[in-house]
């Protein structure tokens, strides 16, 4: 028997197939839904159901206490519809994943530091305290400790992990103080402050359009998190990334990227050079080889991280080769010191 799922308040409806879980229907009619052990122990996936019979299967009291079971929640990893309808608690009026909200002066350890450029250095940290939810794509603030270091924001490079642990690509900026700071002195086994999730530029990679990614510099962060997001729930489309560096030594995560097209077909990585030419990668900025490596863009789903100028060339690129308005999603890093917070309208229940 197939069952109804229907979002609230969105009054959107997904069929979902007999044998499978919330979760899986909702990904197949590319809906995101917050998860990550798939097998109801961590509580990452838990909503509220409205109306409507469901098995819960197996899952720890830990991740679903009897106080939520009462109060309507339900773990849709393990979840499975047993009634014609199913009524759900998921996003906004507009079908738009709810964000969650951010949380300040959260503490998180330096347990890793490796250098990925001259200019880039990855920094992975695990919370002391609760882990943060958060959507791939989205960015946090970091300081010191002691507030003597300003603020600065800086994407996620992973999607969501059951431990908490976030990392950080961070670019140092001559005369940037937190950049060199971190840079110079923070090391590992440091504790830093940390404020978030903030930021909106989480587009659902599980849609059911080729994607395509472009990225420079440290743009490459938002960019990892959500491919391997969607890679990670079985994305099917054709994904494509396309990142840009000045030289050879600007290009990294080489290793993960070949990992992840012999893992999964429908992955492909191409970085192209814009200081120096070299066989194994193509020459030029993306705007003007882009028409070469797609004929159209039509019918795509594009994300576009970097530098402002970065970002408005490749925009107005992807637009010219067919690419939607509504179907392009950027970030473009500015200099500033405060987050942007989204409205109240747009955010889960804390």
């Amino acid at each position: 028997m197939s069952t109804l799922i229907k979002l609230h308040p969105s009054g959107r409806q997904i069929e979902s197939r007999p044998g499978e879980t919330v979760l899986e229907s909702l990904e197949r009619a590319g809906y995101a839904l917050p998860n990550n052990c798939r097998a109801g122990a961590c509580g990452e996936c838990k909503v509220k159901v409205l109306s409507g019979h469901f098995d819960q299967g197996v899952v720890l009291d830990m991740a679903l206490s009897a106080e939520e079971r009462k109060q309507g929640f339900g773990l849709m990893c393990m979840a499975k519809p047993l009634s014609p309808e199913l009524v759900i608690e998921w996003g906004t009026a507009d079908a738009k994943p709810k964000l969650f909200p951010p949380r300040e002066n959260q503490r998180y350890v330096v347990i890793d530091r490796v250098p990925r450029t001259p200019r880039i250095t990855e920094f992975r940290l695990r919370p002391l305290g609760q882990p943060m939810r958060y959507w791939p794509g989205q960015y946090v603030t970091l300081s010191d400790v002691e507030g003597k270091i300003p603020a600065r924001c800086y994407s996620i490079a992973n999607a969501p992990r059951p431990d908490g642990e976030i990392t950080l690509q961070i670019t140092r900026i001559e005369g940037g103080v937190t950049s060199v700071w971190i840079h110079d002195h923070l090391q590992i086994g440091d504790m830093v402050r940390i404020n978030g999730p903030y930021g909106t530029f989480i587009g659902d990679l599980s849609l059911d359009t080729p994607v395509l990614c472009l990225a420079a510099g440290s743009g490459l962060a938002p960019i990892r998190a959500l491919t391997e997001a969607a890679l990670r729930r079985g994305y099917r489309k054709p994904v494509t990334l396309l990142y840009s560096g000045k030289t050879k030594e600007d290009i990294y995560e080489l290793g993960l990227m070949r990992y992840w097209e012999t893992k999964h077909r429908n992955f492909t990585f191409k970085a192209t050079l814009t200081q120096e030419r070299d066989p194994q990668w193509l020459h030029g900025r993306i705007p003007q080889i882009l028409p070469e490596l797609f004929p159209t863009l039509a019918g795509y789903n594009v994300f576009i991280a970097g530098s402002p100028a970065f970002v408005a060339d490749c925009s107005a690129a992807v637009q010219a080769l067919g690419a939607e308005e509504t179907m392009i999603h950027t970030e473009g890093y500015f200099g500033q010191a405060q987050p942007s917070v989204a409205p109240a309208e747009q955010l889960m229940s804390a």
